[in-house]
């Protein structure tokens, strides 16, 4: 049964009380607009070599956030300390701040404006992995393990990471939000070592907002496919390692969701944030090509493509009910018909660029740190009756299918890369010819999305993702989703990184 609400231990903080202690004090300094954050974050992990326990952990980070505007510029302070003398001094002090760095300021602070929201929202997830025990946890991932051993491979990493995010938030024009997440990541590597060599094989499973369901629970309650994935695993292994390097050049790539959401990822989800793309995010993995100048022009695909940002999606690592400024999410679209038409936005970049209001992109990563624009779940739509995987394969008579994701690069403007993979098979006269190596794809982002040929059906389309997006200064990390079909590209270049490592 999906949960419903929030902790009550989360509840029973002293919510209110240090909303009304910080906002009033904001107030009576003549603040603008304040806002107040409680976040408690815990996160966990379990890490096993080769059947065996090698590590783990369990922190909780908690505290209080207040970030306020005052003639124009922003101040922010936090503290570890859940009291109302703590809010009332961290409002003074992000006041004091805001006035000490308004003459450093270039331009004023303004916020796109949003309804007053109240309410409760938690993610939707049926078991708590906090609530399971470790030892738990570790006899199921001890088994996997023993059981990838046992059917041949040399040595077999796993790793389980879970997180539940709490956050409250309330402001100055009356918006107060209680919400709650839950998200995981079961990952299992296998290695096998012969005297050909050395391969690795990672499962396919991606990170997701669900609960320990995830992991044991029936394909209805929203489990992976473990056992298949598992009982294929060594032998996928077995098969790459023993496979003939591929032949650089150009081919048809029928490209697998898991392998997809990367690219869609680096491409379009970190080119389309509207501060990358204005220039105010530069230090950290670059700014865009897609600047605001090509809006509604730029030719970012073919017609086929409908790339969609939300922060709604069920079970989507980025979704919540309302985001880190109090807009309340949705969704919208960022590609239509291979044209760009939209960004993703947080209050400041919405009011400076003359937008209506926020889509709901701000966020951070604990109550330490300032919000900042942040990447929904950026998705390729499938077409509504769009072909299965095995049909865009049989439609094509020389290429390479390519599933899992692996290494890839990128550069500072998100526009020339290239990308690997876990497996690559040969595609001829329809068929998979079984699997090649040592592959990756490059190519231009519009380049690559102008080759799109054939767009799968809903029965492809996969919702991927990761735990560890990067951005800002200080750093933070934030998990997003990003659901895709299989697709075919036409064309496009690929290298033999064995050949490019030695030239």
């Amino acid at each position: 049964m999906t949960r419903d609400r929030v902790d009550d231990d989360f509840r029973d903080l002293p919510l209110t009380r240090l909303a009304d202690a910080a906002l009033q004090r904001a107030r009576e300094l003549g603040a603008e607009h304040a806002d107040l954050r409680v976040e408690r974050v815990r996160s966990a992990s379990l890490r096993l070599s080769d059947a065996r326990v090698a590590g783990g952990g369990d922190s909780t980070d908690s505290g209080l956030a207040v970030r306020v505007v005052v003639d124009g510029a922003w101040g922010f302070s936090a503290s570890a300390d859940l009291t109302t003398e703590a809010a009332q001094a961290a409002a003074s002090r992000a006041v004091e701040m805001a006035r000490v760095s308004r003459p450093l300021s270039t331009e004023r602070v303004e916020l796109a404006p949003e309804p007053v929201h109240t309410g409760e929202w938690v993610s939707s997830y049926a078991l708590d992995p906090f609530d399971v025990p470790d030892a738990d946890k570790a006899e199921v991932f001890t088994t996997w393990s023993r059981q990838l051993l046992d059917a041949g491979l040399n040595h077999v990493d796993a790793s389980f990471d879970w997180v539940k995010e709490q956050k409250f938030y309330a402001d100055l024009a009356g918006t107060a939000t209680t919400q709650q997440r839950v998200r995981v990541q079961p990952v299992l590597t296998g290695v096998v070592v012969t005297g050909d060599g050395m391969e690795t094989m990672r499962t396919l499973a991606p990170p997701v907002g669900r609960g320990w369901e995830y992991v044991v629970g029936t394909s209805a309650d929203g489990a992976w496919g473990w056992a298949e994935e598992l009982e294929a695993l060594p032998g996928l292994a077995v098969e790459k390692l023993k496979a003939p390097s591929v032949e650089a050049g150009r081919y048809d790539l029928v490209i697998d969701p898991s392998n997809l959401f990367l690219t869609i990822h680096e491409s379009i989800g970190h080119a389309t944030e509207l501060d990358r793309a204005l220039g105010y995010e530069a230090a950290y993995a670059g700014m865009s090509f897609a600047t605001p100048d090509k809006l509604n022009t730029l030719k970012y695909g073919t017609p086929l493509m409908h790339v969609t940002g939300d922060r709604d999606i069920e079970h989507g690592l980025a979704s919540i009910g309302w985001d880190d400024e109090g807009v309340a999410t949705g969704s919208w679209d960022i590609v239509r018909d291979g044209t760009l038409v939209g960004y993703q936005l947080d209050r400041r970049i919405a009011q400076l660029t003359g937008a209506e209001r926020s889509n709901g992109c701000a966020f951070a990563d604990s109550s330490s740190h300032v919000p900042i624009q942040r990447m929904a779940n950026v998705s390729l739509q499938p077409a509504a009756n769009g072909p299965s995987t095995e049909e865009i394969i049989a439609g094509v008579e020389r290429g390479i299918y390519v599933i899992g994701d692996k290494s890839w690069s990128i550069d500072m403007q998100r526009y020339n890369f290239q990308f690997t993979g876990q497996r690559f098979y040969k595609i001829e006269n329809g068929r998979l010819a079984g699997m090649v190596k040592d592959l990756a794809y490059q190519a231009t982002t519009t380049d690559f999305w102008g080759s799109m040929a054939v767009v799968g059906g809903p029965q492809t389309w996969v919702l991927g993702g990761a735990f560890n997006c990067g951005k800002g200064q200080p750093g933070q990390v934030a998990a997003v989703s990003h659901g895709c079909p299989s697709a075919l590209f036409t064309d496009v270049r690929v290298l033999n990184t064995n050949e490019e490592g030695a030239a």
